[in-house]
């Protein structure tokens, strides 16, 4: 591991770009070192864990809206859709803008948080469609990927986009256009440029995520995908961009972060070092922001000592900065207070999240969010009995560098009308590494069957894990069986709605 000091440096000083973090980042993805064996079986515990969620939100409407865009762009040769099998096929970065929509718009795939959030699987899909479309077998696939994670979590480490209200996909979009680059064999020259690219436009702010959240959110990895073949098919052409995009006088780190003396330390392997970053990320049993995951757990265990939720005086929340400015009462949001509020912004609000689980002691992706559920009234009763507070000590942990003593976590203070009190603690979710049920691939496979039970044959369901299991021997030209198709007719709408710009004058 190498680290580097990225800091803005004055137009007259000529930062030479072996001196820059693009630099870096390209280089290490054009060098990146042999895969090893546990790196390359989490990768395809997340190819399945995208399918999963990717399948489970199909006929939602963000996500057949999304599909509905790519099918008006087919390409013979280019990729498939989630649901649709192979007979239907698009462009690259359409199929990335679509899959991608898919595997976000639940909020139930892997997460890495540390100095800022993400959701480095949201990578995966655009991976998948640039291979299809290219020609590309599974070991070049899966250094990609192992890149990406790479990436992504070393920007995550060291520079917080949400201090200064930036969303993450100012890290999401740099780290797929190398692994891009990475996985075709691209020279350093070529995904320094693509990387510059990909910073410049991809920095936006954190409004997404605040007050009235909207499906965007579910769109923004299929956005960063779409960017990232973009820029590197640009790249590819010879073309060059705004650099250093990091340290120039009038760059990102200058006018969207901290400013001219703002300075960060960036860690990234070194030329020929192997990849393990996707060793320190972890996924969702519960579909809601992961900072719920640990607090879901310990909601269920602790409604059981409860009993009777009706005689609950208050509830508080002791958790760190992050959870309490986030998804709690600190983030000053009226709406995550409000029955009427929309999917994405219940997801985000703690206090609904505890609400629920405490009275249903399970947690499920439809059931937990419809708009009966959100309206019952002991549930809003129990709502508005929940506040969060900041604790230093959770915000310690929150951010230790040691991945095993980060805790994501809090602790719930229950007071009841009697005076009693009953509280617990929880620092990481029961499936984190550290949890007390880490998840390994038969989870994975577990969650796939679970979330597909109904739709896929149990053959299909058993071919498609065999294919992932292996992914990284397929051939070129055997992908499509990572992203699964449906039995026709489960897919709705499966061509395009006629409603947008995209679909004029195609029929």
């Amino acid at each position: 591991m190498k680290t580097y000091d990225v800091k803005v440096h004055p137009s007259a000083a000529n930062l030479k770009r072996e001196d820059q973090l693009a630099w870096h980042i390209a280089e290490f993805a054009a060098n990146c070192g042999p895969l090893d064996d546990d790196v390359v079986e989490m990768i395809a515990c997340r190819i399945v864990d995208n399918a999963s969620v990717g399948l489970a939100a199909i006929n939602r409407a963000p996500v057949a809206a999304a599909r509905a865009m790519a099918l008006a762009h087919p390409r013979k040769g280019g990729s498939t859709l989630y649901g649709l099998g192979s007979g239907t096929r698009v462009d690259a970065e359409w199929a990335a803008w679509a899959n991608a929509t898919a595997v976000r718009e639940l909020d139930f795939h892997d997460t890495f948080l540390a100095a800022d959030y993400s959701h480095p699987g949201d990578a995966i899909s655009p991976l998948i469609a640039v291979a299809q479309q290219l020609g590309i077998d599974g070991k070049a696939l899966a250094r990609g990927i192992a890149v990406t994670y790479e990436v992504h979590v070393a920007l995550v480490k060291a520079i917080s986009l949400h201090k200064y209200k930036k969303d993450h996909v100012a890290h999401l979009a740099p780290a797929t256009t190398a692994a891009i680059g990475a996985m075709l064999g691209l020279p350093t020259e070529i995904i320094f440029q693509a990387v510059n690219q990909a910073v410049h436009l991809s920095f936006s702010t954190r409004q997404s995520r605040k007050g009235e959240i909207s499906s965007w959110k579910a769109y923004v990895p299929g956005f960063s995908g779409k960017l990232a073949i973009e820029c590197v098919d640009r790249a590819m052409r010879g073309e060059a961009s705004p650099s250093p995009i990091y340290e120039g006088e009038d760059s990102v780190l200058a006018y969207m972060l901290g400013g001219k003396n703002d300075a960060y330390q960036v860690s990234i392997p070194a030329p020929g070092e192997s990849p393990r970053g996707i060793m320190e990320t972890y996924t969702k049993a519960h579909s809601a922001e992961y900072q719920a995951q640990a607090l879901i757990d310990l909601a269920i265990d602790l409604s059981k000592e409860i009993g009777d939720l009706t005689k609950v005086k208050d509830i508080l929340l002791e958790t760190s900065h992050h959870t309490h400015n986030v998804i709690g009462t600190g983030a000053n949001d009226p709406q995550k207070m409000d029955p009427e509020a929309s999917r994405e912004t219940l997801d985000h609000s703690i206090m609904y999240i505890l609400a629920v689980a405490l009275e249903d002691r399970k947690w499920h992706h439809v059931d937990s969010y419809t708009r009966e559920r959100a309206r019952t009234p002991s549930t809003v009763a129990l709502w508005h009995k929940i506040r969060t507070v900041e604790e230093p000590s959770w915000t310690t942990r929150y951010l230790d560098p040691n991945p095993d003593k980060r805790a994501f976590g809090g602790k719930i203070i229950v007071t009841l009308e009697d005076g009693r009190v009953i509280t617990g603690e929880r620092g990481v979710a029961d499936a984190h590494p550290n949890g007390n049920h880490p998840w390994t691939w038969p989870d994975y496979a577990g969650k796939f069957e679970t979330l597909t039970k109904g739709e896929l044959a149990d053959a299909d369901r058993k071919a498609f894990l065999d294919a992932a299991k292996g992914f990284a021997n397929l051939s070129a030209g055997q992908l499509d069986v990572l992203i699964p198709a449906l039995p026709q007719g489960s897919v709705t709408p499966s061509k395009p709605t006629g409603q947008g710009i995209f679909d004029h004058g195609l029929e």
